[in-house]
C-alpha cells in the first residue's frame, strides 16, 4: 500500500504583485483622504460650536493641504504597519508588510518606508519589472509585501 503523501510542512511565502499592490494603494489613498476630510469637518464643527452667528467653513491654503497629506499619509502607513503590518488596503487584499525572510519588519525601517512611499509613489512601477516583485522602496529598505498566512 501506498501512503498518502504528507502535506510540507514548510510554507513558500508569495510576494505579492502589482495587481493587488495597487489595488491596496488605491483604497489607502482613499482611506487618507478620508481621514483628512473627517480632520476638516472636526475643525469646522469646532468652529461652529465656538461661534456659530459667525460661521463660515474654514478656508485651508494649498500648502497646508499638500503638506497635510502628506504627513496624514505617512503617520497612516506607519501606525498600520508597526501594529500590525498592514493596511486597510493590505488587509482588504490579504496582504501584509515583510522583511526580506517573511518576518516582521523592524520598526526603524517602516518611518523611512513610509516617508519613501509617499514622496515616490511611482517606486510601485518598478515591481512589474522586478523578477522578486519588489518595488523601489522594497529593494533600498530591504522589505516585501506578501500574501498573508
Amino acid at each position: 500500500m501506498s501512503e498518502a503523501a504528507a502535506p510540507s510542512e514548510e510554507t513558500t511565502i508569495r510576494d505579492a504583485g502589482i495587481v493587488s499592490r495597487s489595488i491596496a494603494a488605491g483604497i489607502d489613498f482613499g482611506v487618507v483622504i478620508g481621514l483628512m476630510g473627517i480632520g476638516y469637518l472636526s475643525m469646522a464643527i469646532i468652529l461652529f460650536a465656538v461661534d456659530f452667528r459667525e460661521f463660515r467653513f474654514p478656508e485651508v491654503m494649498w500648502i497646508f493641504t499638500a503638506s497635510g497629506f502628506f504627513v496624514t499619509a505617512v503617520l497612516y502607513l506607519f501606525v498600520c504597519w508597526a501594529v500590525t503590518g498592514r493596511t486597510v488596503g493590505y488587509a482588504f487584499l490579504g496582504l501584509r508588510l515583510a522583511n526580506a525572510a517573511g518576518d516582521d519588519v523592524p520598526v526603524v525601517r517602516i518611518l523611512p518606508r513610509a516617508a519613501f512611499c509617499v514622496v515616490f509613489p511611482f517606486g510601485l512601477a518598478w515591481v512589474v519589472l522586478s523578477p522578486k516583485r519588489k518595488s523601489l522602496q522594497d529593494i533600498v529598505l530591504r522589505t516585501r509585501v506578501v500574501f498573508a498566512d
